[in-house]
């Protein structure tokens, strides 16, 4: 009888490691493709931030931004933040054709000469990469820009009760590392899924628009939020469905 607990006890032992980590380790593949998605997305919208004073200069007209040069400074920044170089799977080639395609249709608004502010803001070419790539991936994947409820503008970037609890009650705890991502496999629209947000915080270039004194209209016609340097402003949230 000894013998026999013992020897059950040593198999669940050698057993109980394999169990609980499993799950977590089945992870490895959608982890390592968010992370490479929303970091991309990142650093694409990144192009258009750095570069929104010469968008925006009436002066000249062409500005160099095409879809082939924009996509080449993206892969550039993508470097830059991961260290490593793009791999080159579906979902990254979806996120490029888009980035591409929407900077080849906003080609004749950008190029504009005689036109100061054209309204192609970092946000609105997030929004509609996000969108295009949404497409392109038919339902295997979608991603988006969400905030904080207080800071989200446009009504289509809201975020949804699984994205409103990490965002208030992981983002903002105390004690949350300042730029980890969240992910579990959840529901996303009804359906089983791995979702994964990135937290993003204010940064100089936004207080242009998000920053102090709150309620003053920005240049977009917006009104300012009075958000703060370093303070949580929005996340990127990505789901791929099972």
């Amino acid at each position: 009888m000894y013998l026999s607990k013992v020897c059950r006890l040593l198999v669940t032992l050698i057993l109980t490691p394999l169990v609980l980590t499993f799950p977590y380790a089945a992870l490895g593949d959608d982890v390592a493709t968010s992370e490479s998605l929303t970091t991309l997305f990142r650093a694409s919208r990144k192009v258009i931030s750095v570069n929104q004073n010469l968008i925006n200069d009436a002066s000249k007209g062409h500005k160099g931004l095409d879809g082939k040069s924009v996509v080449e400074m993206a892969k550039a920044n993508y470097k830059d933040a991961s260290g490593k170089t793009l791999s080159s799977g579906k979902p990254q080639k979806a996120m490029l054709d888009s980035v591409s395609e929407i900077m080849s249709e906003a080609q004749e608004l950008i190029n504009q000469a005689d036109v100061g502010f054209k309204g192609f803001l970092p946000a609105i070419f997030a929004r509609r990469v996000a969108g295009r790539f949404s497409q392109k991936m038919q339902g295997s994947m979608s991603i988006k820009l969400t905030a904080p409820k207080k800071y989200v503008r446009n009504r289509a970037n809201r975020p949804d009760k699984w994205e409103h609890d990490v965002i208030e009650n992981k983002f903002k705890g105390e004690g949350y590392e300042n730029g980890k991502p969240f992910f579990e496999v959840t529901k996303s629209k009804g359906k089983d899924a791995f979702r994964y947000i990135l937290p993003e915080y204010y940064g100089e270039s936004c207080l242009g628009c998000h920053g102090s004194p709150k309620g003053e209209l920005d240049i977009t016609g917006g009104k300012k939020e009075g958000g703060v340097l370093g303070e949580l402003g929005g996340a990127i949230s990505l789901a791929i469905f099972k």
